[in-house]
């Protein structure tokens, strides 16, 4: 039962850690597929 919590847990970190870093990366999907005509708000 600790090792699967453990392994939530850690799930958990990595996801939050690498959509910060992608999204300061520059990766987002919104900047990637829009055009410069679209407005995103």
């Amino acid at each position: 039962m600790k090792a699967m919590l453990t392994g939530f847990a850690a799930i958990i970190v990595i996801a939050a850690g690498a959509n910060f870093a992608l999204d300061r990366a520059g990766y987002a999907s919104d900047e990637k597929l829009s055009g410069p005509s679209v407005r995103l708000d």
